[in-house]
């Protein structure tokens, strides 16, 4: 019995692809929809995709359970400059951190700025951060050769440096940097380990392109006369909290301390602002996520307009084929393989049209991220949806035309003209 019927299907199948290939442009105008809508589906989601596993890559090389402490806005002659402009923190509110908030595993404060650093004939045009080592636990940076400097070597001033991965392959290419001295706007530094590659932040700077020195080494040398009114003054600090669950407690803590520390009573505005950097990723990739499904279903309405037009043309072949349905159904052929033929001929257009539209979606997916420098991920989920919605489009558009095919009377169609 199983054999039998396979035999059937196999039969209405090979009928449904002679029957489609009679009209060759009207069965590719057909799938046209389909195709559309399976391919922007999937070019949507895989874009969706691609951002979501970036924003994912950023918050690891980021590190995890991190909360920054950014100086406030200074004003000058009568305009609002950005965070960062005033010299609200210190060494003392880092210190106070560390030692007063039980929640908080490392706090690093840092200064930075721009330097020309050059080795040899070469010259690279960096940023360069005075920090201390708890920077490096803080972000979950590692240091793949040579060593990171020491806290004495923090304290003291040592001339010693760290690189960024970008930075060691712009002044040594392939060559070891360990050992070299390089010059830091004309000051001599050693350098004593190359950082591990991080890639693209959150706002697609590249954090390998940075230098690392002693915070203390930064102050003395480089930056000092940009803190001529308070020589103790950071550009950020950086604090990591035990725990995901600790975060909104010490964000919280931080700002109470600082605001005694810094005598803001009452009302008085905050002199500074504590950033979860994690959190603002997390609702970037929010948004980007329900905005890419909500293209995507937009997308999907083309699989809606597809089925109709699917639908439409089946119902103008029932008409068409009147005489040819009765003339089978008067030599025996059951209802049910009339209508199984019919269904088969929806299914199959819908089937060759989500083929062509996944191979369109990923040429289209591809084709983004080597024009626009965009992630994609084009994973087995996407098309499987796709074609899943697809095949459901087929039976559910089929269905009816199938269906009326099933039940015309046999003498009435033998006698249509």
């Amino acid at each position: 019995m199983r054999r039998l019927q396979s035999v059937r299907y196999g039969e209405s199948v090979c009928i449904a692809l002679r029957a489609l290939r009679a009209n060759t442009l009207r069965s590719v105008l057909t799938m046209l929809g389909i195709i559309i809508g399976v391919a922007a589906v999937i070019t949507m989601i895989a874009v969706g995709e691609g951002a979501h596993a970036r924003v994912a890559q950023q918050i690891r090389s980021l590190g995890a359970n991190l909360l920054m402490v950014i100086p406030g806005t200074a004003r000058e002659g009568g305009t609002q400059l950005e965070l960062g402009s005033r010299q609200t923190l210190t060494d003392g509110d880092a210190a106070a951190i560390r030692r007063e908030l039980p929640a908080v595993e490392v706090v690093a404060p840092s200064v930075r700025g721009v330097a020309q650093i050059v080795h040899g004939n070469r010259n690279w045009n960096t940023i360069v951060n005075g920090t201390e080592p708890d920077y490096f636990i803080a972000r979950e940076w590692p240091i793949t050769t040579g060593r990171s400097f020491t806290q004495q070597e923090a304290s003291g001033g040592i001339k010693v440096a760290d690189l960024g991965a970008t930075v060691a392959q712009a002044l040594f290419g392939d060559a070891d940097p360990v050992g070299q001295i390089i010059r830091i706007d004309d000051i001599p530094v050693i350098v004593i380990g190359v950082l591990a590659r991080k890639g693209l932040s959150g706002l697609n700077d590249d954090q390998d392109n940075v230098v690392f020195v002693p915070i203390s080494t930064a102050r003395l040398r480089l930056f000092g006369d940009a803190r001529a009114i308070n020589p103790r003054a950071v550009n950020y600090i950086l604090v990591k909290v035990a725990g995901e669950r600790a975060m909104a407690p010490a964000e919280h803590q931080i700002r109470e301390l600082l605001r005694q520390r810094h005598r803001l009573w009452g009302q008085s505005g905050d002199d500074f602002e504590v950033r979860n950097p994690v959190a603002a990723m997390i609702a970037r990739d929010a948004a980007t996520r329900t905005l890419t499904f909500l293209l995507a279903a937009v997308a999907s309405v083309s699989l809606i307009v597809g089925g109709i037009s699917i639908m439409n043309i089946m119902l103008v072949s029932v008409t068409e084929r009147t005489r040819e349905i009765g003339l089978r159904l008067a030599v025996g052929a059951r209802r049910r393989d009339i209508r199984d033929q019919f269904l088969v001929e929806a299914i199959t257009l819908c089937i060759f049209g989500g083929v062509i539209g996944i191979v369109l979606g990923i040429g289209a997916a591809v084709g983004i991220a080597e024009l626009a420098s965009w992630p994609v991920f084009i994973g087995p989920a996407a098309i499987v949806l796709a074609t899943g919605f697809a095949l459901f489009i087929g039976v559910l558009f089929g269905f009816y035309p199938a269906l009326k095919a099933s039940r015309l009377d046999p003498i009435e169609a033998l006698r249509f003209e």
